[in-house]
């Protein structure tokens, strides 16, 4: 079994196609029409992905996402946008909202299957348990714990990732590209403008402690994290 996943779809025929390409591929599936079926579907099993309409009765998709988010128990949760909407705009709202990754109707159980393996994949915990130091922001990635001045700051899982990997390579400017391929490991269907949202996320977080800073954007280039504090 290739891991339970839940897709969130009103409509029945396309529900339907989704699920049976879905099984076919070794994956259990878990099936809701409205976010209080998905919340009750969840509270049951926990899926591994879910797969979330944009479009539902009485509600958003965008909604959910950001409920899913601030919940601790499926924050963790990656989570892959379905929608008509192909504008930039709608793209960088369901990325801000939570989601890992944005498909746009119609496509094709294909191309489906490979983001979904590529999300599951970039969501697997970087490899290095040893704890990580800089200006007063520490990181330890077994316990999954961030402290900065005896505070603690929670991130999604998305965000932790890159902050060790900045940590763990200060200095050096990486390209959105070259920050795609080692934090999310696998980026071949996703924008570079989904480093941006996850940067500015990281940023918010390390704002209280002033450790923002740490994070520089290099015009024209990308970013680089830098090991003192200005």
């Amino acid at each position: 079994m290739s891991g339970a996943i839940l897709i969130v779809e009103d409509e029945p025929v396309t529900q339907t196609l989704i699920a049976v390409n879905l099984e076919r591929a070794g994956h259990q599936v878990m099936r809701a029409a409205s976010v209080p079926e998905a919340v009750a579907a969840i509270r049951e099993v926990l899926p591994d992905l879910v797969l979330l309409d944009w479009i539902l009765p009485n509600a958003t998709g965008v909604s959910f996402a950001r409920q899913l988010r601030t919940d601790q128990r499926t924050r963790d949760i990656p989570i892959i946008m379905l929608t008509g909407r192909s504008q930039e705009t709608d793209k960088v709202t369901g990325l801000e909202a939570g989601a890992d990754d944005y498909i746009t109707k119609p496509f094709s159980p294909r191309e489906l299957l490979a983001r979904i393996k590529a999300v599951i994949r970039r969501r697997a915990p970087l490899a290095s348990d040893e704890v990580v130091e800089i200006a007063g922001l520490r990181l330890d990635p077994a316990a999954h714990r961030i402290t900065a001045g005896g505070r603690k700051i929670d991130l999604g899982a998305t965000e932790f990732r890159m902050l060790h990997f900045f940590m763990t390579h200060p200095d050096r400017v990486y390209s959105r590209a070259q920050l795609l391929d080692e934090v999310w490991g696998d980026h071949v269907f996703v924008e570079e403008r989904t480093v941006d949202v996850h940067i500015r996320r990281l940023r918010q977080e390390l704002h209280p402690t002033g450790h923002e800073e740490l994070i520089e954007t290099v015009r024209g280039t990308g970013y680089r994290f830098r090991r003192q504090l200005a």
